[in-house]
């Protein structure tokens, strides 16, 4: 089968600039809950890009857990490769598709850590089994077998229990951002893209991009 024969002629919306709210996270949301009511898969589902200093990217599939006029929140192990990259250089990048709407979401922006107390609470709310991994895996890191892996994730369970405390490597980053794109699919590739910036004042600017 050939690669370059595989492709989708996308018709089911528009975007126009009247149709986006003048709030990029106002209109985000408008867009998640639409996705949320078609049953996207996995719909909080978000490639999250970082880079290191030299400049190499890295991207991978994360979960968004929270989201308000702050930003965009996210869990992992800041001893990851990408709690490593954004030790050094604090700039990420997310994407959404939702392919069932032929919409995609890009946001840019400043990455920090959240605050210990919205830490805990979050980590208090995973299910048990997912609390004990995050004390057993050192994320990123090479490991001899899988049954090690499996062995460690036993002695943190016989250890701990149901009492599991976040560990400090563990917890959440928030995303704010300086720049979204709306992408809307349409026919003979003619997609509608809305981009907004912040201006010197910190308004959102809106703009149409050429597809």
């Amino acid at each position: 089968m050939s690669l370059a024969h595989i492709r989708t002629e996308y018709q089911r919306a528009s975007l126009s600039e009247n149709d986006v709210n003048d709030d990029p996270i106002l209109q985000f949301t408008r867009w998640f809950d639409e996705a949320v009511n078609a049953r996207s898969h996995e719909v909080n589902a978000m490639s999250l890009a970082t880079a290191n200093l030299q400049g190499r990217p890295s991207s991978r599939i994360v979960l968004l857990k929270d989201m308000d006029q702050r930003g965009f929140t996210w869990f992992t192990h800041y001893s990851s490769r990408k709690g490593d990259e954004l030790a050094s250089n604090p700039f990420g990048a997310l994407l959404f598709f939702w392919s069932e709407l032929e919409r995609q979401v890009r946001i840019e922006g400043r990455v920090e850590k959240i605050s210990d107390a919205e830490n805990d609470t979050y980590f208090q709310s995973r299910p048990l089994g997912s609390r004990h991994g995050a004390l057993a895996s050192s994320q990123s890191q090479p490991i001899a077998s899988r049954d090690l892996l499996e062995a460690r994730y036993n002695d943190v369970v016989a250890e701990h229990g149901d009492n599991v405390l976040r560990p400090a490597h563990w917890g959440g980053y928030r995303l704010v951002p300086d720049y979204f794109e709306f992408w809307q699919g349409r026919p003979s590739r003619l997609h509608d893209r809305i981009a907004f910036t912040r201006d010197a004042g910190g308004l959102w600017v809106k703009n149409r991009l050429q597809p």
